[in-house]
């Protein structure tokens, strides 16, 4: 069905995650371009996991603040359908990601409180999906990937005019409680599905995806 639940799998590591996830229900999987985070990929390991992706799941380069020239390399040697901003790219930038990249450009936006939620409203203009995601606590050298959650009945009703993906501390205990709070239809999780950092379990891919379908059948 259509309006099925999506997830996408962040942070994938060992050749083995993508057809782990793949078996799970993976709508998406992602792949980390940001050497302070425990995914973070080189090129080569991300170009022979991307190659390994079939058709119709959608394979994201999560970057912060990237460059041109890691956008380029990105690009020249990753097979990539969309790129993932997770930094301080302004609305400006991530139309400029947009046309040197010639892929779609999902704009990861943190959220503590409802003001921050006015920040969706740029971005939205010019992203092609929004990932809404917990703002990191102060301090932090990542902007995401923290196992944190914020308060999901921020975005009770709230409807915006691009496909949008909840993520930010979202596990198999809690997924239900998320997709009820908000009317998310696509999610997105990591550390949530890991024995370790940068460890995925297929184990609790498989069990996140399930509850997150049974509960948007609820």
């Amino acid at each position: 069905m259509p309006d099925d639940i999506k997830v996408k799998i962040c942070g994938l590591t060992d050749p083995a995650d993508v057809p782990a996830a793949i078996l799970a229900g993976a709508s998406y999987v992602g792949f980390v371009f940001f050497p302070k985070s425990p995914r973070n990929l080189d090129l080569e390991a991300a170009a022979f996991m991307a190659a390994a992706v079939p058709e119709g799941i959608i394979r994201v380069a999560l970057t912060v603040d990237p460059d041109d020239a890691l956008l380029d390399a990105l690009t020249a040697h990753v097979q990539i359908d969309m790129i993932q901003l997770h930094g301080h790219e302004t609305p400006a930038r991530v139309t400029q990601i947009k046309q040197r990249t010639g892929l779609p450009v999902m704009k990861a936006v943190g959220v503590a409180d409802e003001t921050d939620l006015t920040q969706i409203d740029f971005y939205e203009k010019v992203a092609d999906q929004i990932l809404v995601d917990a703002k990191p606590p102060a301090g932090a050298d990542r902007p995401g990937g923290n196992a944190m959650a914020f308060d999901w009945t921020l975005l009770s009703g709230r409807r915006w005019s691009k496909p949008w993906m909840l993520a930010g501390g979202l596990n198999p205990d809690n997924v239900a409680d998320a997709v009820h709070q908000t009317g998310a239809r696509q999610l997105d999780v990591s550390s949530g599905v890991e024995r370790a950092p940068g460890e995925k379990d297929a184990d609790l891919m498989r069990a996140f995806i399930d509850r997150a379908r049974a509960a948007s059948e609820d």
